[in-house]
């Protein structure tokens, strides 16, 4: 008698945004076909039976083979990045499609197509990243490009070779709600960062732990205040992406109190590591915990973990920024310590970005897991247009399914599956890992071994938004 589905897991805790109840779950062609209690035998058959089963996870912010000024370059490309991500539980990824100066964005989406073709072993889609608005990109590529399927682009208000003034952050603003798109915001405020960087340099304080004084709460929170004000101005929802202090997180809550569509991200970074971190002396180990925003204090973390809590962030992403530390295109430019402002930023994370969460998070009492899977697939799907082929576990969507394991682990890099020479998390023992990742009907982690080959993953044209903020019960940081 032949099977009747290509896959079956059978006795399933499923758990979705909204509810959690058992059910087996029957997979055909790679889609989910039918839920229900004795389903029919599988060709393959996993018992989940007291294990958690989420939707598969979504990680709608990471850097993987980015184009960088030399010497810096990026540790993982497709390959291994889209490898880390699937055993960590994550099984679609929207890095970013850089717009080179000079260049167009047609260029850059055309580049990152061949730099993810035959290599990326989970589903993908590209963000946009506009950083020269010329008039043939606003009116002729930019529109084009949304309706083809990249439904998204981030704002850049700091960094020389990518920040945009005011006029043009409102002329693109205007386009997203002309054109139904998501604009992604860094905030920072660019001038004061200049100024403040050349004020320590001028000391002669160089060291890793220097970043953090040169991007003080306040740079993010003045920024935070002018991007919700320009989106306020043109009355169009836009998303503030990875917020790290709890000033930042105030000036969301006081726009959404005003009824204004912020969305808002943050990531484990936020959540697990201060400004500590990058050194308490005159150390280069802090080097590896530079990025921007960099962490913030202790205070700033429960503020965070409130705001995943009460409904203030819609997202939560990794921001994988993959640079190794003893590497001559990473952390050391050339072989050398350099000053704070030349470390590469960024903060390797997209395996551990779901383990941490479920373990710190869900394993704690801090947020459900229905939370938990809001935070890290169903909004993401609905922010940037996967939804419901993606971010849920429903009849007709993708069979992404990840059955977690509550069990001790240590965590150490030698563990993990991408590029890059350290986690920052290192020596961290966590709660849970998946004992299986499964992408569109495919088993690609079995919880000793990745499985996959480099070019299963699928590109993933995206519709427009369909998530809206939502505004927590009450205000303020609690």
């Amino acid at each position: 008698m032949s099977a009747e589905f290509d896959l079956v897991i059978r006795n399933a805790k499923v758990t979705t945004a909204s509810d959690t109840f058992m059910s087996d779950i029957g997979v055909i062609g790679g889609r989910i076909v039918q839920m229900g209690v004795r389903l029919s035998t599988g060709a393959r058959e996993i018992d989940a039976r007291g294990r958690t089963t989420t939707p598969g996870g979504i990680d709608a912010h990471c850097h993987l083979d980015q184009p960088i000024a030399p010497p810096a370059k990026m540790s993982d490309d497709f390959e291994s990045g889209t490898r880390s991500a699937a055993c960590g539980g994550t099984t679609t990824v929207i890095p970013f499609a850089a717009q080179q100066k000079g260049g167009s964005l047609r260029a850059a989406i055309d580049d990152y197509h061949e730099r993810a073709n035959g290599r990326a072993s989970v589903d993908y889609g590209f963000h946009l990243i506009v950083t020269d608005p010329t008039p043939e990109v606003m009116a002729t590529e930019l529109p084009a490009l949304i309706a083809e399927g990249y439904s998204s682009f981030k704002i850049y208000m700091t960094y020389d070779d990518m920040k945009l003034n005011d006029g043009q952050i409102l002329r693109l603003l205007a386009l997203a709600r002309t054109h139904g798109a998501m604009a992604m915001i860094h905030a920072e405020n660019t001038e004061c960062i200049a100024w403040l960087t050349e004020s320590l340099l001028d000391f002669g304080l160089t060291a890793p732990r220097y970043h953090a004084a040169s991007r003080p709460m306040l740079v993010e929170r003045e920024a935070t205040h002018r991007a919700i004000s320009l989106a306020e101005l043109v009355d169009v929802p836009m998303l503030l992406v990875h917020v790290s202090g709890r000033e930042a997180v105030e000036q969301i809550q006081w726009a959404r109190a005003r009824g204004l569509k912020v969305l808002s991200e943050t990531c484990p970074q936020y959540l697990l590591l201060t400004a500590e971190d990058l050194g308490i002396d005159d150390s280069y180990e802090g080097a590896k915990c530079v990025c921007s925003p960099p962490p913030r204090d202790a205070a700033s973390q429960q503020a965070i973990w409130a705001a995943l809590a009460d409904g203030t962030f819609t997202v939560f992403s990794s921001d994988h920024a993959p640079f190794s530390f003893d590497d001559d295109q990473g952390k050391k430019p050339r072989g050398r310590e350099v000053a704070f402002p030349y470390i590469p930023n960024g903060i390797p994370g997209i395996e551990t970005r779901l383990p941490l969460l479920y373990s710190e998070g869900v394993l704690t009492g801090r947020i459900s897991v229905n939370r938990f899977v809001e935070l890290t697939a169903t909004n993401p799907a609905k922010t940037y247009g996967l939804h419901p082929r993606k971010g849920t576990i429903a009849i007709g969507s993708d069979a992404d399914l990840v059955i977690w394991e509550e069990r001790s682990v240590l965590l150490t890099n030698s563990m993990l599956h991408h590029a890059v020479d350290y986690t920052p998390y290192e020596g961290r023992t966590l709660g849970a890992w998946p004992a299986y990742t499964i992408a569109r009907g495919d088993v690609v982690w079995d919880g000793k071994q990745f499985l996959a080959a480099p070019g299963r993953g699928r590109f993933l044209p995206r519709g427009l938004p369909t998530m809206v903020a939502r505004r927590p019960a009450s205000g303020g940081v609690r």
